[in-house]
């Protein structure tokens, strides 16, 4: 009786490790597929801020810096979208970005603006260059 018990106590460890090694064998995958998703995703880095410069508003006999800040801020809050997308899509995506911001209108001391996207670059901050136009001029 004791050697049958034996037996059957030695059949049942013999399962388990092949279980356990199973497993083993399943989480060493699992592991690596992590590990290459993790590279992948590091190669997709995402806009973490936008900068805007407008480089021509003294041109136009614009000295108010709050007037210029609040002109960044309304640019910047029409690409508030772009925040958190990866690089690859929002530059697949500029044309549409461009028109965006060549659309706007400014209204500054009283005249109407029109923008121009002069430079642009684009990593995890977006920096955009702009001229200022006069509106019908």
């Amino acid at each position: 009786m004791f050697g049958a018990m034996q037996e059957r106590q030695a059949a049942k460890l013999e399962k388990q490790k092949k279980v356990m090694d199973e497993l083993k064998v399943q989480l060493e995958i699992w592991q690596e597929e992590y590990k290459e998703l993790n590279k992948k995703n590091l190669h997709k880095l995402t806009v973490q801020e936008i900068e805007i410069d407008i480089i021509n508003y003294k041109k136009y006999g614009i000295d108010d810096s709050q007037s210029i800040f609040a002109a960044k801020e309304q640019i910047k809050e029409d690409l508030s979208v772009l925040y958190a997308k990866d690089l690859e899509t929002v530059y697949s995506h500029k044309e549409l970005i461009r028109q965006t911001i060549e659309n706007k209108r400014l209204k500054m001391n009283k005249r109407s603006y029109s923008l121009h996207v002069k430079e642009w670059y684009f990593y995890t901050t977006v920096h955009i260059q702009l001229e200022l136009g006069l509106e019908g001029g």
